[in-house]
């Protein structure tokens, strides 16, 4: 599944389910946080907006240094395209800050019904769409259930997980239609008292009345301002998405009856390799991770309007193979395979899952794009575990088994506070099996129809790293995709320093222990590495 599906999207979700001169690498802050400048204060709208391409140094927020690599490493330097191909939801490839930076299949003439360049994908303009017209789909451990195969080993595991996580959905919908409807009843019923829509949180508090029923109004009003809403519409706009989440969860993904799949193929079977269609584009605007995404890796760097990506020079190639639900094996190694076949130098995969019945086929395709010098970087997971413990897919070996390619950078999530809360509470992590950590809560990025939004997850910390991977491999084209790998992790800042693990505040470990490197993602101090190593 693309990793968002498993991140709530709501700020206050946890209140109601609980009540309900030589360029030279630069080192981490002198000492640790307790002598360091901490931003204490709440980001100025610009910071939040930016704050992942800012300096731990020079602006106290733990961003990748990429507006100082600009300003001082590449000002008065050309580099080379670099195709980055995101494999992910569709994307938007006509958003005003995105359209000039995507790919353009050359060897292909546009809408001519033909095979012109022979890779097998007709009219593959922009890339290919492995989904076809469908888009909502099953979680794995669904269709392992679904398959009546109670032989399978993981069956009863699957079954288990399915009872808890499916009840859970159906009592957090209840809980949110619950709230809604108290937020719907105090609208109407202060609408009337006020004779107008338009009513503020001091026009509430400063109402006195004896009458029963308003005062439960009034108190459920004083509940949704006290969620930090502005106004009763907004919390209802907010708690409306809620109720979409959890009824997603239960019409599809959780769904056993469900068949999502439309493009005819028998997903178990990879020799047919053919299908889908060339439209790489969402089939409705709420389909939005794969062009929050792509806006991380290469919006339009200056050009006065939404933001920046981290690369220039970079051209998105859109293949879309992840639906509203899990993945199919099948999809996501021919997707990585078209992707390396196709002059991607960088793939970008911001999804995951538990469950992965072809998850060898999948490892083939990783070390498949790794021979052909392509360089994987793929979001950890948002469930806040242990991935050295528990077995995550996609991922380059079974477990905490050897390698099948050194080409695959897996990239745990930060958040923009210098301090123990510096890893995001939802972030998996791993001394083996992450690799490094980037910005990832609150990432401010383009989404359909030329619209922005601040989306948070491992998906928003993977194309942060990757469009640090590009710049590496635009201005240093020359290095091998292994070597960007270990430049980005033995060039970032390595954080000497205890912080809260998983999002358990009672759970507290080095930050060190929690990746491969210990580091965060710095381009500043990559594109310094990257010179030396290219001399």
């Amino acid at each position: 599944m693309n990793y968002m599906k498993s991140i709530l999207p709501f700020s206050f979700v946890a209140v109601l389910l609980a009540g309900c001169g030589a360029a030279a690498i630069v080192s981490t802050p002198i000492g640790n946080i307790d002598n360091t400048p901490v931003k204490e204060a709440e980001l100025a709208e610009a910071q939040a907006h930016h704050w992942g391409h800012l300096d731990l140094q020079q602006d106290t927020i733990p961003g990748m240094s990429v507006d100082k690599a600009y300003a001082e490493l590449l000002k008065d330097k050309k580099g080379t395209t670099v195709v980055v191909a995101v494999i992910d939801s569709g994307i938007d490839i006509d958003h005003e800050d995105l359209n000039d930076n995507i790919w353009i299949n050359k060897d292909e003439v546009p809408n001519n019904g033909k095979d012109d360049d022979g890779n097998g994908y007709v009219d593959d303009i922009h890339g290919w769409n492995f989904l076809g017209t469908a888009y909502d789909e099953q979680l794995e451990l669904v269709r392992l259930l679904a398959s009546g195969d109670t032989s399978h080993p993981r069956y009863s595991e699957a079954q288990a997980e399915y009872d808890k996580a499916r009840g859970g959905a159906e009592s957090s919908k209840m809980r949110y239609e619950q709230i809604y409807q108290m937020a719907n009843n105090a609208q109407e019923a202060l609408s009337a008292h006020f004779g107008t829509d338009d009513f503020s949180q001091e026009d509430v508090d400063a109402i006195t009345s004896e009458d029963d029923s308003l005062k439960q109004y009034i108190a459920a009003a004083k509940q949704m301002y006290g969620f930090g809403f502005g106004s009763l519409t907004e919390a209802m706009n907010e708690l409306k998405g809620g109720l979409d989440y959890f009824s997603d969860q239960l019409n599809y993904n959780y769904n056993l009856e469900l068949k999502g799949r439309t493009t005819g193929d028998n997903p178990d079977n990879f020799s047919q390799t053919v299908y889908g269609d060339n439209n790489v584009k969402p089939v409705k605007k709420s389909e939005s991770h794969g062009t929050h995404v792509a806006g991380i890796i290469a919006a339009e760097r200056n050009n006065g309007i939404g933001m920046d990506g981290v690369a220039n020079n970079v051209k998105i190639m859109a293949v879309r193979a992840v639906p509203n639900g899990d993945e199919y094996d099948k999809d996501v190694a021919l997707a990585i395979r078209y992707a390396a076949d196709n002059g991607a130098k960088v793939i970008n995969t911001s999804f995951g899952k538990y469950y992965s019945p072809h998850s060898d086929k999948v490892r083939e395709a990783i070390a498949y794009a790794g021979s052909k010098d392509v360089l994987i970087v793929n979001a950890a997971g948002n469930e806040g575990a242990d991935i050295d413990t528990v077995n995550v897919f996609p991922n380059d070996a079974f477990g905490t088994g050897p390698e099948v390619s050194d080409t695959f950078l897996a990239v745990g999530s930060i958040t923009s506070s210098y301090g123990s809360k510096l890893v995001s509470g939802f972030s998996n992590y791993g001394a083996i099996n992450v690799d490094v950590f980037a910005p990832g809560s609150a990432v401010y990025s383009t989404t359909p129809e030329n619209e922005y939004d601040s989306k948070s997850g491992t998906s928003m910390a993977a194309p942060s790293a990757a469009g640090v991977a590009a710049l590496i491999r635009s201005y240093y084209p020359k290095l091998s995709a292994s070597e960007v790998k270990q430049i980005m992790m033995e060039s970032g800042l390595k954080i000497n320093r205890e912080v809260v693990i998983g999002g358990d505040a009672s759970k507290v470990g080095s930050f060190t222990s929690m990746s491969r490197s210990g580091r965060i993602v710095n381009a500043y101090n990559a594109l310094v590495m990257a010179a030396q190593k290219s001399k």
